[in-house]
C-alpha cells in the first residue's frame, strides 16, 4: 500500500499544479515528493484559519519558507474561521472547509490553474469510509484518487489525491530518512472533532477487537464501493432517462427498478449542482412521479425539482 501511485509516473511535469500544504507531515511529504519526482511548476497554497493564534501564524510563515527553499511559488491566505462560525452558526469543520474552498478558488483564478493536489492518505481514507458508514447516506464510499471535480466558490476544480494509497507512518518515515522537518498541529490529537475521535479512539478499538488492520480493510471496502459505483454510472447511462432538453423523463423513471430510479435522480441532482440531498431528498423527488402527488420537491441550497408535462427539472 505504501508504493507511490501511478499518478507520479503519468502526470505531466509541464502543467501547473496547485498544492494544498498545511505544514503537517502529510502535505510536506507530498510537496517534497513532487519536487523529488521532477515537478517544478507548483504553487504551494496555505490558508491560515486563525484558529490557534500564534501557532497558526507560525505555520503560515514556515510554509512560506518551505516554498522559498524549494524554489516554488506560494500563496499564503488568512481567514478568521471563528468569526465566520459566529456569523453563520456553522460548525468549525464546515466553516473551515468553506474558507479553504474560497481560498483555493482564489488561487485557481489568480494562477489560471484548476488542478489541485491534496495530501490525503490511507488513514484519511479509512476515516472517511467509516464516517460515511456511520452517517448511513453514502455506503462505504471513500475519496477518489482523482481527478474529481469539486465546485469551490462557484469554480469547478479538479482535485487529485496522489498519496491515497500511502500510510501515514510511511510518509513520516520518508521525511525522517531525508532529515526533513514538518509542523505538528496539537489540535489534531484533541478528542473534539469527529475525525480525531475516529482516528485515535475508534480505529485502534477496531484493531483490538478484530485483530486486523482496519485501515487496510476499510480502504479495500472503498475500492469495492468505487467499482459498484462504476457499474451504477453505466446503468444510469443505459436508463436514458434524461431528454434532449436536459429534463428527467417521468414515464421512463416510472418503468425503472426503484434502486436504479434513485441512482438516476441522484446523478441528475449532482450534475445540476445540488449537494447532499440525502435519501429523504431523493425520496421527495421520486414522489413527483405520482400524478396525484406534489408537483415540487424542495432541495438543499434553495433548489427545487418541479414536475410539468411529464418532465422533472431543476429550478
Amino acid at each position: 500500500m505504501d508504493d507511490l501511485s501511478d499518478w507520479f509516473r503519468e502526470a505531466s511535469r509541464r502543467k501547473r499544479w496547485l498544492v494544498g500544504v498545511s505544514g503537517g507531515a502529510d502535505s510536506v511529504a507530498l510537496v517534497e515528493l513532487l519536487v523529488e519526482e521532477g515537478f517544478r511548476n507548483l504553487v504551494v497554497c496555505h490558508l491560515d484559519h486563525r484558529l490557534r493564534g500564534r501557532a497558526s501564524a507560525a505555520d503560515a510563515r514556515w510554509v512560506g519558507k518551505l516554498a522559498q527553499r524549494l524554489g516554488l511559488a506560494a500563496e499564503i491566505g488568512r481567514e478568521d474561521v471563528a468569526e465566520r462560525m459566529r456569523r453563520s452558526g456553522e460548525s468549525m469543520e464546515t466553516a473551515a472547509r468553506a474558507a479553504r474552498h474560497r481560498f483555493f478558488a482564489g488561487c485557481a483564478r489568480k494562477w489560471r490553474c484548476r488542478r489541485l493536489l491534496l495530501a490525503h492518505h490511507a488513514e484519511d481514507q479509512a476515516e472517511t469510509v467509516l464516517w460515511n458508514l456511520l452517517r448511513g447516506s453514502h455506503g462505504a464510499r471513500g475519496m477518489e484518487q482523482g481527478p474529481r471535480t469539486i465546485r469551490m466558490d462557484t469554480l469547478a476544480i479538479a482535485v487529485e489525491r496522489p498519496l491515497l494509497g500511502c500510510r501515514r507512518a510511511w510518509l513520516r518515515e520518508w521525511l525522517a530518512t531525508r532529515g526533513l522537518d514538518w509542523r505538528e498541529d496539537a489540535s489534531n490529537s484533541a478528542p473534539v472533532a469527529v475525525r480525531n475521535r475516529l482516528r485515535h479512539e475508534v480505529l485502534p478499538l477496531l484493531a483490538e477487537i478484530s485483530g486486523r488492520d482496519p485501515v487496510e480493510m476499510l480502504c479495500r471496502a472503498a475500492e469495492a464501493d468505487a467499482a459498484l459505483r462504476g457499474i451504477s454510472r453505466w446503468a444510469v447511462e443505459q436508463a436514458a432517462a434524461v431528454d434532449p432538453q436536459g429534463r428527467l423523463h417521468a414515464p421512463v423513471l416510472r418503468g425503472l427498478p426503484q434502486a436504479l430510479a434513485e441512482a438516476v435522480v441522484a446523478d441528475y441532482l449532482a450534475r445540476g449542482g445540488v449537494t447532499g440531498p440525502g435519501r429523504e431528498g431523493i425520496a421527495r423527488c421520486l414522489s413527483l412521479l405520482d400524478d396525484g402527488g406534489p408537483a415540487v420537491a424542495n432541495l438543499p441550497g434553495g433548489r427545487r425539482l418541479r414536475r410539468r408535462a411529464g418532465r422533472l427539472f431543476l429550478e
